[in-house]
């Protein structure tokens, strides 16, 4: 029997394989389209790094700064931050790093009353992803504007740094980035720096903040509670960015008495305001057979600005 003019079946079928065809093309582009404005929503990661890098004129032998500084810069080059807080730098160490990394700015300064003495908790950053709005800095004492103040049963002076930056890739967005060391033996001192911190970054500000630091105390003590905040409260809560990605661990320690020691408390931390999702977050255990770039791990996140 002859064509009658229909449609015959193979041609049906090339136009039922076209129509897949097309349509998963048009199902593909819609996710790709959604995967790039989910990323547009949450603005490009930003990876976070602190690092207590011990002070250089410690007496310790074969672990002295002259002796590892360039471990350091590698472990700081590895992961490539683009916002570093450092702790217990002294000015020498500072302009070494600065040496290093031209392409970060520095805010820092000593924590004693003459700015060039003393150890830094410095500020790190990328000059092609933030710009520089504010900086400042306060002690943490009864007096924080007062320079190299001594507070509580503190037997140091300590401090915060902060920089108020300008997000270049996430249409201008402002951030907060504070860092900070608290004091190692005045209990009372941790109590009330962590106190003074919540009422000044915390819960006296609506920028989004990013907080890190060497708290020297355990994440089960009151100055973490005190920063962390309760979620059942009407104030402002901080994430443990490390506790999002890893449950716990025993072997979670960030003072490592210069061997593989991983044992004992997580005293270096990586705190978030709600603003903030942590993507990935870690324990640096970065070496070089065997020795290490400071007596503290660097600890690391990654985190992702979420949409005003």
């Amino acid at each position: 029997m002859g064509n009658s003019g229909g449609i015959s079946f193979d041609k049906l079928k090339a136009c039922a394989a076209w129509t897949v065809v097309i349509a998963g093309t048009v199902l593909l582009c819609l996710w790709i389209s959604g995967w790039f404005a989910s990323t547009r929503q949450f603005g490009p990661p930003v990876k976070v790094m602190s690092f207590n890098v011990r002070y250089g004129t410690a007496a310790d032998g074969d672990n002295h700064w002259d002796l590892r500084h360039d471990l350091v810069v590698e472990t700081i080059r590895v992961f490539d931050p683009d916002l570093l807080g450092l702790q217990e730098v002294l000015k020498f160490q500072g302009e070494y790093l600065q040496e290093k990394f031209p392409e970060y700015e520095f805010v820092g300064r000593g924590r004693d009353r003459d700015p060039d003495s003393g150890e830094f908790s410095a500020i790190m950053f990328r000059r092609d992803r933030f710009e520089l709005v504010d900086s400042g800095h306060f002690w943490l004492s009864e007096t924080p504007e007062e320079p190299g103040s001594q507070g509580w049963d503190a037997v140091l002076p300590r401090m915060v740094s902060w920089a108020r930056l300008r997000n270049r890739a996430n249409s201008g967005t402002e951030i907060l980035f504070a860092n900070t060391h608290f004091d190692h033996k005045g209990r009372e001192a941790r109590d009330k720096s962590a106190q003074l911190i919540r009422q000044r970054l915390i819960d006296g500000q609506a920028t989004p903040l990013i907080l890190s630091g060497d708290f020297n105390t355990a994440i089960d003590s009151p100055p973490y509670q005190t920063l962390i905040g309760d979620p059942d409260d009407e104030k402002r809560t901080m994430t443990d960015t490390f506790r999002v990605i890893f449950a716990g661990s025993e072997n979670e320690g960030t003072s490592n008495h210069w061997a593989a020691k991983r044992d004992g408390s997580r005293i270096d931390w990586i705190l978030h305001s709600p603003e903030f999702v942590t993507v990935n977050a870690a324990i640096n255990y970065h070496n070089l057979l065997g020795r290490y770039p400071s007596d503290h791990y660097p600890v690391q996140a990654v985190l992702r600005l979420g949409p005003k």
